[in-house]
């Protein structure tokens, strides 16, 4: 049976990091809670070790679970009962990362203390007596430096030299005489019911009143009372309640021990962290710098250095070379007329036209990356925290938004971070509204195509995503659904250092492979049942392959809904079926456009026939066209992940169906209230539009009903 070892620690202490370097995984690193949102396990990279499993947790600040990822973290290390626990603690954050350390300590499970970040406490100049440290917690403890790999190898051999011995964990820490009295007496009633290796934490958790430790332990009435006697009697000679006392009581320790074991320099300066953060969380400089650095990074990635890229793919890749060879070639082996037509229109036209934008994505992960491993993404959670709070959101539903710009699915199980179960539904319900990067080749088409790689196109794409989630969160909030104060955010902010590549470019490739696997795998199907349908149909009664694809099945079906979107300003059969295919994957809008309006055809000048798109739109209504499919419903594996998390059916249907009804809103107001500043008329769909708006800012500026605070929670059931 393999040795299991759990590394816990708190978020941003390097977890993962070290998971990375003990394991060899590509586990992706970033700097913000809940990016470890579920256990991951990896084989120990040992030549004497070879059935050691290591198995990150999420990163907790106590084992008093608040988060759905507290809970995770919880549940694996008091149940499943790993062979040793690797702590890993922040040693630049010393006080505040011992406080989970007391308290893994109590749970028996051998132990070992892994002291992060240590060349950064050098260079600070401060020290940390690791051997007194060791003497203060009764385990071992060592020095290392994820980042750098140095001695991680010590910290892995010890856990398993523990895990070995199997010699529970004895804590040195000992409570006051009051609660080691009373923590004594509980833990006598707990004889029977608890391993004897568990009994001192689950006793101590019973005398805080855990919530799921009391339910998970179900008392009889009369064993409860004779606890709640031992508690209360305690909780009247100290004049506090429990919580607090034994809160209280662990900070006592952590201060005796932060005192004979940590020395910090004296003439303490101001880090270089600290002076840029005076300029990059300033007050009023913060928000004008994160819109400068998101419109930079959109317009590098889609109007300059991306676009020049994409343009040789589309342009040259799948126009000059691919085609005519894959043509010639299926030409000279004499293969059918219909088959030709599915490699050439079907498979190459649409898979290659989602292809044809990978260049643009790769740029765009690329910044990202940097910049989430440069610390300055989670600096941008405490910005938006400020602006979020005035709208009944906290910085905490901006973390599943940051996350989901690269995939919105785990955007949404990011959610999990909030414990508020309203705000964590609100966020689940809005994160979307942040363009992933299955979106971006429906910008980069938009913007190139019908917008002549108009430089602000792509910029305002993201930020409408922003004012998408500001307006819902606004509405939402006055509803008595949501209602009630946003959950209170609190995030550490780690010290910016210099981007690592390889972490920077394994962020970029998994992203970038991941778009590129679902092109091999969902788009090239989607793009195949698409060619079908729309080369095929029923003419004279007769199953034929049709000449014009007006006549095929997938017209008659987008005639049906065209006139849906007709208000939309494109209630033309081709964008309507293209949008409905973005359901399964948003990169198939463009897959089907592409298969549709014929991407892998050559011109005689060897030019890819994109302008026969823009015959199709004005201006306004290709805006419209990329709000409605950037905000709507998205694809079927984020909706798989809001039924995850969300448990409910009812509060599914509910996100999906206001994603849907604000994105059609918004892009009838954009196109109606467009034309008619264009000078074409006043019509039935001008007034929709103006009523529209009207209602909006209704409930925009509505005064907040004060019942809503003491309003019933409402169940929506499954």
């Amino acid at each position: 049976m393999p040795t299991k070892i759990a590394l816990a620690g708190n978020p941003n202490s390097g977890k993962t990091t070290l998971f990375n370097a003990l394991t060899g995984s590509n586990q992706y690193v970033g700097n913000w809670p809940g990016v470890t949102i579920e256990k991951k396990e990896g084989r120990l990279r040992s030549d004497t070790h070879r059935d050691v499993t290591i198995v990150d947790l999420p990163g907790i600040y106590s084992l008093s679970p608040y988060t759905l990822e507290e809970v995770v973290a919880r549940d694996y290390l008091t149940r499943e009962n790993p062979d040793a626990i690797i702590n890993i603690v922040d040693g630049s954050n010393l006080e505040r990362n011992l406080y989970l350390t007391t308290q893994l300590a109590e749970l028996g499970i051998p132990m070992v203390v892994a002291v992060n970040m240590m060349d950064v406490v050098e260079k600070n100049g401060d020290k940390i007596n690791l051997d007194k440290l060791s003497e203060k917690l009764g385990c071992p403890v060592v020095g290392i430096s994820a980042l750098k790999r140095s001695g991680i190898t010590d910290a892995a051999e010890k856990a398993v030299e523990l895990a070995n011995k199997k010699v529970p964990m004895i804590p040195r820490h000992r409570f006051s005489d009051e609660i080691e009295q009373a923590l004594a007496s509980i833990e006598e009633l707990l004889q029977d019911k608890v391993d004897e290796k568990h009994r001192r934490w689950t006793a101590i958790k019973v005398f805080e009143r855990d919530i799921k430790v009391m339910e998970r332990m179900a008392f009889d009435a009369a064993l409860k009372d004779r606890i709640e006697a031992i508690i209360g009697k305690c909780e009247t000679e100290l004049d506090d309640d429990a919580e607090s006392i034994i809160t209280n009581e662990r900070y006592l320790y952590i201060a005796s021990i932060i005192k004979d074991c940590y020395k910090r320099r004296s003439n303490v300066k101001m880090t270089a962290s600290d002076k840029i953060d005076r300029i990059v969380t300033n007050r009023w400089l913060a928000l004008p710098i994160f819109v400068l650095v998101m419109f930079c990074v959109y317009f590098i990635s889609v109007t300059t250095i991306g676009t020049w890229v994409t343009d040789w793919t589309n342009d040259v890749l799948f126009g000059e070379i691919i085609p005519p060879a894959v043509e010639s070639f299926l030409s000279s082996i004499g293969t059918a007329d219909w088959l030709q037509s599915l490699i050439l229109d079907g498979i190459i036209g649409g898979v290659g036209a989602v292809l044809g934008f990978v260049p643009q994505m790769l740029v765009l992960f690329l910044f990202l990356a940097i910049l989430e491993d440069c610390g300055y993404m989670a600096r941008v959670a405490f910005i938006m925290d400020r602006i979020f709070r005035k709208f009944g959101l906290s910085g905490k539903s901006f973390i599943p938004m940051l996350i989901g710009s690269g995939c919105g699915v785990p955007g949404i199980m990011a959610s999990r971070t909030i414990e508020n179960d309203r705000d964590r539904r609100m966020t689940i319900t809005v994160t979307t509204f942040i363009p992933c990067g299955a979106k971006l080749p429906i910008i980069a088409l938009i913007s190139g195509a019908l917008f002549g790689g108009a430089w602000w196109v792509a910029p305002s794409a993201y930020f409408a995503g922003i004012i998408a989630i500001i307006c819902s969160g606004i509405i939402l909030k006055k509803t008595r659904l949501f209602s009630g104060d946003p959950a209170p955010f609190v995030m550490e902010l780690p010290p910016y250092h210099r981007p690592v590549a390889g972490n920077v470019l394994r962020s970029m490739w998994e992203r970038a492979w991941s778009f590129i696997r679902k092109a091999g795998t969902v788009i090239l199907l989607c793009t195949i049942v698409i060619w079908f349908a729309s080369n095929f149909g029923i003419v004279n009664g007769r199953f034929i392959m049709v000449e014009d694809l007006d006549d095929g099945f997938l017209a008659k079906l987008g005639s049906l809904i065209a006139p849906i979107f007709a208000p939309l300003g494109w209630g033309f059969w081709e964008a309507a079926v293209a949008t409905l295919t973005g359901l399964v994957a948003k990169e198939s809008v463009v897959g089907t456009l592409g298969v549709l309006y014929g991407f892998a055809e050559v011109a005689e000048d060897g030019q890819e026939i994109w302008g026969l798109l823009a015959t199709s739109f004005t201006a306004l209504s290709a805006y419209s066209f990329l709000l409605f499919n950037l905000l709507c419903a998205p694809c079927f594996a984020a909706i798989g992940a809001i039924r995850r998390e969300m448990n409910s059916g009812k509060w599914t249907l509910f996100a999906i169906g206001y994603q849907t009804l604000f994105a059609y809103v918004i892009a009838l107001c954009i196109y109606q209230l467009g034309s008619l500043f264009a000078g074409n008329g006043f019509g039935i769909g001008t007034v929709v539009a103006i009523l529209a708006v009207v209602f909006f800012l209704y409930l925009l500026f509505r005064p907040y009903n004060e019942r809503n605070l003491k309003a019933a929670t409402v169940r929506v059931n499954a």
